[in-house]
């Protein structure tokens, strides 16, 4: 168990550290770390992780973490150092709202992702959300405030 917790912790650190479009880019990387492993396992990791693929800024696929961890990774000069994931993945541009609407304007091709992790972190003060590609619509509970929807989507929109 203690070689797949560093594996997992490997990829974590790969993917919040580098845009990783394929399974193949991805093993690649971790054999450098040392990790040999089938493309079955690395299959069985990304989905225990909750990584999804998401279109990157530049229109190329990417592998995203769904959920932040904070966890310590030593460097090269065994220096530790946290990490927390994801990063910037949202593409945060703007919020409105509207009665217990809000929407959320991103970069193109950021929406479906930022929803998805709003959609994940299931804060109890949010209904839900639909994506496009730029815009998010978010149902706001009943008697929560805008403060509120604000104070949770810091943690995963620092920027707003």
């Amino acid at each position: 168990m203690k070689v797949k917790n560093s594996r997992l912790d490997a990829i974590r650190l790969i993917l919040s550290t580098q845009e990783i479009g394929s399974q193949e880019e991805l093993l690649s990387e971790l054999e450098k770390e040392g990790f040999k492993l089938t493309q079955a396992t690395l299959s069985r990791d990304l989905h225990q992780l909750r990584v999804v693929k998401t279109v990157g800024v530049q229109g190329r696929y990417r592998y995203v973490l769904t959920r932040p961890h904070q966890y310590r990774h030593a460097g090269e000069q065994g220096e530790v150092r946290a990490v927390t994931t994801p990063q910037e993945v949202t593409g945060f541009l703007s919020i409105k709202f509207s009665g217990n609407i809000a929407v959320i304007h991103t970069k193109p091709s950021y929406a479906s992702t930022l929803a998805y992790h709003i959609d994940n972190y299931d804060f109890p003060e949010i209904i839900g959300t639909i994506a496009g590609d730029d815009t998010v619509m978010m149902i706001i509970a009943e008697n929560v405030t805008r403060a509120a929807v604000l104070r949770v989507l810091r943690t995963i929109i620092p920027n707003i």
